[in-house]
C-alpha cells in the first residue's frame, strides 16, 4: 500500500492542522470478531449461508470454522469510523473496491488502515482516492482496496453535471 511505512509513524491527528494530504495515513478502530457481528451482519443483508455460523458444516471446509462474510470485512473500511472522521465534511463515497487475501474468524482481532493515494480534480470536481487494508492481531493483511471519495466543500453549489 503506497505510503504504507508512515502507518507506523503519528496518529491522523497530527495532521489536523493541515489539509489533506497525498500520503497521509491513519487508522480505525481494533474490533475482536463475535458470534454478535457475523448474527447481525447476517440480519441485516440476508446472507445466512451457513459457512459464516454453522460450526458444524464448517468444520467439512477447507477453513475448519465459520468465516466473517467478506462484505463485513469491507465494511470494517469505513472512513467514517476511522481517526478522520470528524475531518471529512463533504465526502461522498463514488467507488470502492477491494481484494480478500484472507479470511477471518470470530476472536480474529482487525484494524482497518487507510493511506491518501491521490487528490485531484476534474474540472470543478474534486476527488480523494484513499488506498485501504484490513490487518488482523498477528499483523497479516485479510483485505486491500480503494474508496474513492467526491468532496463537496460545504457552500458549494452542486450540479448534476
Amino acid at each position: 500500500m503506497p505510503g504504507s511505512a508512515a502507518l507506523s509513524g503519528g496518529s491522523a491527528m497530527e495532521y489536523l492542522a493541515r489539509p489533506l494530504s497525498e500520503g497521509m495515513a491513519f487508522h480505525g478502530p481494533s474490533k475482536t470478531l463475535t458470534d454478535a457481528h457475523f448474527l447481525l451482519f447476517s440480519g441485516i443483508t440476508g446472507d445466512v449461508h451457513r459457512s459464516h455460523y454453522d460450526v458444524e458444516y464448517a468444520k467439512n471446509t477447507r477453513f475448519g470454522k465459520p468465516l466473517a462474510h467478506g462484505l463485513l470485512l469491507a465494511s470494517l473500511t469505513a472512513l467514517g469510523a476511522s481517526e478522520l472522521r470528524d475531518h471529512i465534511e463533504g465526502f461522498v463515497l463514488v467507488e470502492q473496491g477491494c481484494r480478500y487475501l484472507h479470511p477471518a474468524a470470530v476472536g480474529d482481532t482487525v484494524r482497518p488502515c487507510f493511506v491518501i493515494e491521490k487528490i485531484w480534480e476534474e474540472g470543478h470536481r474534486k476527488y480523494c482516492r484513499v488506498a485501504t487494508r484490513l490487518e488482523n492481531q498477528h499483523g497479516r493483511h485479510l483485505l486491500e482496496g480503494f474508496h474513492c471519495y467526491r468532496i463537496i466543500v460545504p457552500g458549494q453549489e452542486q450540479t448534476d453535471d
